[in-house]
């Protein structure tokens, strides 16, 4: 793909992913006209609506595997793998602002959205084991409350940096479910 229609596509798809979260009877025509192509250049991409969600989505999930793969969860010590992900996953957040719910109605996407739960859940036992947040607290609470900081995060502090509202994010878990 050239750099010109590389660059075109990305933004077809992140203006897509913006304006579909804030509208999702979002047309393509409208997309294409926002993202600055005309439309027929998006329509020799998808053939339909649904084809360009399913790419938007596949960009989502690939951008959140990403992050978790450069947190180096099993690697990293807990607060630095910690930090990483959270910037991360707001980056994700804010570039692919899309409904979850529509997304996971494919059960390939499910299973692959479930398998990062699975290994962020994982690290979070790791960072109970190692003192980090508190062992006390009810079995997945930590795994529930953090996806919620980091959209809370995104939807609240837009002027925010990444990696300021990363700090945020990591300091209320830790402090608020570090060890007393």
């Amino acid at each position: 793909m050239r750099a010109d229609a590389a660059r075109n596509l990305e933004t077809v798809l992140t203006t897509g992913a913006r304006m579909l979260a804030a509208d999702p009877t979002a047309s393509i025509s409208s997309i294409a006209t926002e993202a600055g192509v005309d439309r027929r250049t998006v329509y020799r991409r998808f053939a339909s609506r649904e084809e360009l969600l399913a790419t938007i989505y596949e960009s989502r999930l690939e951008a959140v595997e990403q992050a978790i793969s450069d947190a180096r969860l099993k690697e990293a010590p807990v607060t630095v793998a910690l930090h990483r992900y959270v910037e991360g996953i707001i980056a994700v957040n804010r570039k692919w602002p899309v409904d979850l719910t529509r997304m996971l109605t494919d059960d390939a996407v499910r299973e692959r959205r479930n398998a990062s739960v699975r290994e962020v859940n994982t690290f979070l036992q790791r960072a109970v084991d190692e003192g980090a947040i508190r062992a006390e607290l009810p079995e997945g609470w930590a795994g529930a409350l953090l996806p919620q900081l980091t959209h809370l995060v995104v939807r609240q502090m837009p002027d925010m940096s990444d990696g300021q509202a990363a700090d945020l994010v990591v300091d209320t878990l830790v402090k608020g479910l570090g060890p007393a």
